[in-house]
């Protein structure tokens, strides 16, 4: 019996009512920094080829200390390179070049992109979309899509 079909009144020996998280005293999370991160696998060996702390809390990142923040969603890889992901509590998207981890740029939302951005071409001219819904972690909702077009990749000649 599926659970919609069972009687309004059933008991059942299990439920779940969401998520206990391990916070200290002033509600950051309860384990050492970095509390996110973004990682490049090897997928042949299994090393790992960089790993970042994804994301800041702004109290932190004012003294200058990069922590990484939750995050959902997931990255895209671009042909060029660019590995491009939005993710974090901190409301921002970032590009990294994909072979080493390096910030090439980064821009803030008007909320959390808590979702995988796309990335698709038109008539030559690859662009960029994420929706930014927040919401979750106690950030700002929002219903706002933001498109980028990507500049073009320079041609040697």
């Amino acid at each position: 019996m599926a659970i919609e079909d069972a009687p309004k009144n059933a008991s059942y020996p299990y439920n779940h009512k969401g998520y206990t998280k391990l916070r200290d005293s002033e509600g950051y999370p309860g384990v050492k920094p970095p509390w996110g991160t973004l990682n490049a696998i090897d997928l042949n060996t299994g090393e790992y080829l960089w790993k970042i702390a994804l994301g800041d809390v702004p109290e932190f990142k004012r003294k200058g200390i990069h922590t990484g923040t939750d995050n959902y969603g997931g990255p895209v890889v671009t042909a060029g390179g660019l590995v491009i992901i939005a993710a974090t509590k901190d409301s921002m998207i970032r590009a990294f070049n994909k072979r080493t981890g390096k910030l090439l740029w980064e821009f803030e939302l008007p909320a959390p992109g808590f979702s995988t951005p796309a990335v698709y071409n038109i008539r030559g001219k690859q662009y960029l979309v994420i929706a930014c819904g927040g919401g979750k972690l106690a950030t700002k909702s929002s219903d706002a899509y933001v498109a980028f077009a990507l500049p073009a990749e320079k041609k040697n000649n």
